[in-house]
């Protein structure tokens, strides 16, 4: 019997040596057949890939579905994606295919290709791909794969994928007469609480012009009011989660407006009008920085945002320092005028830039470590740009408290903050402090414009649309005060996140300023106000 069984086991070790070679060359021919103008031998071809039921068969009918199969003319496959990269799909194969030829997928030939996919996929043994395929379905909706749905949902074992392909056959049964299958669609719909399945519930709720409803089984009806309460509180969440969102990408941009002008007018007390420019300065060197690369490094474009956030800074602050030695400073303790000479250099500022780059907008395109997002729900995308402007701000925070609590400067700063008369009396030349502190609010300003560059166009007015809400920002945090800043701008990014679905955006914005007038007529010092003799002497 043991030798036997030995046997037994030598003639299959044989058998598969021998029919692997075997099934290598079929697959050969049949790619081959592939490119072939008679459209018989290219339907057996596929039945023939088909048949061997691997992941190597299911691949190469993926490719051929989305136009990215290639054969060259030893029977080799490879996938081209639109970008030029290629995928080795023939084991053995070369890198690339020589010759390669793309099989032509006409209407009749994708009418085969779709149902041979999806049962592949869906009889695959690897639960993934089952559940890949199931999610798929639901969202295509392909009634002509329902006969496929229905054989793979009678032999799946696995609860999740069971789910999924209930909820792909859901809008078929719903239009169906079959009670129980409307019921196990609802309560599918329900359990999945996805808004793409809305309509589908709410014609089961329609009524007719007498007022009678269409559907006459009172429990569908419940079923369908129950799976319309879930979709629309699941709405409702992810509603608001992406308002928070927004609301935070929004305070995070007024946070990087903001900081800037919070160092200098809490120092200075200059109404610096042109802060704004300052932002479009920095958003302005983004694009120089980008282009650059484009020029003369293409092959690393997408390090340009790392390289413009030091050029950003450093353009900007040099220019505040300009103005602040040229201008600024012989206009200290004088606040109108101060308001009044900013206010004629940022049109300066506006109109220097419109000669160098033109009156148009400019495009600054996000590095592809940062372009695209994630559908959380249809309507709500997660963008990457919004989340890395957050995770900036952060750092940008976190450098200006290092700067201002962990320094020399950032000493001297608080001291003068606190109590000039008295910092200088201790031998802090208050006017050095003056010209650092507004070169590195300036610098800050342009970090700002670096933000602003990965959320939208480049343009010489920018500056204009930020420069109200970063005072409002400042005065309502507290002036001076960093966690004050921190406060009013996320504060003020969520509220009018919040307000803008429920009364607009004009009417949002009208109830924030009244707002920010009666709190600060209730407390003119801000959220945070400064304290003991440096409020004294303020």
């Amino acid at each position: 019997m043991p030798k036997l069984f030995a046997k037994i086991l030598l003639l299959c070790a044989l058998f598969a040596a021998f029919s692997s070679p075997a099934r290598a060359d079929q697959l050969s021919e049949d790619l081959r057949a592939l490119n072939s103008s008679d459209r018989g031998k290219v339907e057996s071809a596929v039945n023939s890939i088909l048949a061997r039921r691997d992941a190597q068969a299911l691949s190469i009918l993926v490719a051929l579905l989305d136009d990215q199969l290639q054969v060259d003319a030893a029977g080799n496959a490879y996938r081209v994606a639109e970008d030029g990269s290629v995928t080795v799909l023939s084991p053995g194969a070369p890198p690339k295919p020589e010759n390669g030829k793309p099989p032509l997928v006409d209407n009749q030939l994708r009418r085969t290709l779709e149902p041979a996919i999806a049962s592949l996929r869906l009889t695959s043994p690897d639960k993934d791909v089952r559940l890949e395929a199931a999610e798929d379905l639901a969202k295509r909706r392909n009634d002509e794969l329902a006969p496929v749905v229905r054989k793979a949902l009678s032999v799946e074992k696995d609860s999740e994928v069971k789910a999924k392909l209930e909820l792909a056959l859901a809008p078929l049964d719903l239009s169906g007469t079959d009670v129980a299958l409307k019921l196990r669609a609802l309560h599918a719909i329900e359990a999945s609480a996805d808004p793409n399945f809305k309509p589908d519930v709410e014609r089961v709720l329609e009524r007719t012009p007498s007022g009678e409803f269409v559907e006459k089984n009172p429990e569908v009806r419940l079923a369908a009011d129950s799976a319309k309460a879930a979709i629309e509180l699941r709405a409702l969440w992810f509603g608001l989660i992406g308002h928070l969102f927004y609301g935070l990408s929004l305070g995070s941009v007024l946070l990087l407006a903001a900081l800037g002008l919070a160092i200098t007018f809490g120092l200075m007390r200059v109404i610096n009008m042109a802060h704004g420019e300052l932002l479009m300065i920095g958003a302005y060197s983004t694009y120089v920085v980008q282009k650059a690369f484009q020029s003369y490094l293409p092959d690393h474009s997408d390090w340009y945002l790392v390289f413009s956030i030091p050029v950003a800074f450093v353009v900007s602050a040099a220019i505040g320092v300009l103005l602040e030695r040229s201008v600024i400073r012989f206009f200290y303790g004088r606040p109108l005028e101060t308001l009044l000479c900013t206010w004629g250099i940022s049109l300066i500022l506006i109109q220097t830039v419109r000669l160098i780059f033109g009156a148009q907008n400019v495009t600054v395109a996000n590095p592809s470590f940062i372009a695209g997002g994630v559908e959380l729900l249809p309507g709500f995308v997660l963008t990457y740009s919004r989340v890395a402007v957050i995770l900036f701000a952060a750092v940008v925070v976190a450098f200006v408290w290092f700067m201002l609590q962990r320094t020399p400067l950032g000493l001297h700063v608080r001291a003068v903050t606190q109590n000039r008369a008295m910092a200088a009396s201790m031998g802090i030349s208050t006017r050095r402090v003056d010209m650092w502190t507004f070169g590195i609010g300036s610098g800050v300003a342009g970090l700002g414009g670096v933000a602003l560059s990965q959320l939208g166009n480049v343009g010489p007015e920018l500056g204009q649309g930020y420069i109200v809400d970063s005072f409002m920002v400042v005065v309502l945090g507290g002036v001076g005060k960093l966690a004050g800043t921190l406060a009013g701008a996320f504060g003020l990014g969520i509220v009018n996140k919040l307000l803008e679905p429920v009364a607009g955006a004009v009417l949002g914005k009208i109830a924030i300023l009244v707002f920010i007038i009666l709190f600060i007529q209730r407390r003119p010092q801000g959220i945070f106000a400064l304290k003991g003799r440096a409020a004294e002497v303020s």
